[in-house]
């Protein structure tokens, strides 16, 4: 009997300029029923999308970011308000990134228009409740996340702080690159894994645009999944160009990488 996997809810799947696609978001469901927010997007998409297919955000008490990009973290005081109204004595959301990615996120959430404070233990709303710990993961160090989910995280090249990160449980895992270019390390950290999903800008005619950006082609991210020994890449964070015809984006990925290549979309959910 095949054991369970992981499915991948794609809350939002569009690059930082995209105007056709929220941004980047995702929430994993482990193989145990744990889930876990990736990245959360900017505005409402986390909510609005989270709603469509059935995910409140009392659902998950771990958000790992990747770096803190408007387009990746912007969305938290959303998910924080509603967390509070649709349940005051919510636990707080545990939100795990690198020191620099934490410290930027701890500004973002000084808000004190809505009541919310930071201090040593966190964000706390008027009542002093804690609705957000903010956990600085070193590269490499394993995060429990529950007894039967843990994650790491490693640097990759795209702002100082940028993590991608690896969720495991049991025999089965899942990489999120977040936004970079090219990085060996990435390579390291998704080794065997059964899904990679990396951000694909744009495909090598326009690697210029990539490397003025920071991000990666469609071949990039392939080589990333063939290094690794990956069973599977998904791609994400499309820019407008290739929201319609994703296809040159596969079809590039598929001249390096000899697995299975989707590309993602917004509201898609993916068992792995």
């Amino acid at each position: 009997m095949a054991t369970a996997g992981f499915t991948i809810s794609y809350l939002g799947t569009g690059s930082g300029g995209s105007t056709l696609r929220d941004h980047t978001a995702m929430v994993l469901e482990c193989p145990q029923g744990e889930r876990i927010l990736l990245d959360a997007a900017s505005g409402n998409t986390v909510l609005r999308h989270g709603e469509q297919l059935g995910i409140s955000p009392t659902e998950f008490d771990h958000c790992l970011l990747s770096h803190s990009h408007p387009d990746h973290c912007e969305g938290l005081p959303h998910i924080e308000m509603q967390r509070s109204r649709r349940n005051p004595a919510e636990a707080p959301m545990q939100v795990y990134g690198s020191e620099r990615a934490t410290s930027d996120i701890a500004t973002l959430l000084a808000y004190p228009q809505r009541g919310l404070t930071v201090d040593a233990d966190g964000v706390r709303r008027r009542d002093g409740r804690l609705v957000f710990t903010l956990q600085p993961t070193e590269p490499g160090e394993w995060v429990q996340l529950s007894p039967n989910v843990r994650a790491r995280c490693a640097p990759v090249d795209h702002i100082g702080g940028a993590m991608a990160w690896r969720v495991e449980s049991g025999e089965r895992s899942v990489v999120f690159s977040g936004d970079t270019r090219w990085c060996p390390s990435l390579a390291e950290l998704a080794e065997g894994a059964t899904l990679l999903i990396h951000e694909a800008l744009c495909v090598e005619a326009e690697r210029h645009r990539a490397e003025e950006t920071a991000h990666s082609t469609a071949a990039e991210a392939a080589r990333i999944a063939q290094l690794a020994g990956v069973q599977a890449l998904t791609l994400t964070h499309i820019d407008n160009a290739y929201h319609l015809d994703t296809e040159p984006l596969v079809a590039e990925a598929r001249s390096v990488y000899d697995g299975p290549v989707s590309v993602a979309f917004d509201c898609w959910q993916q068992s792995v």
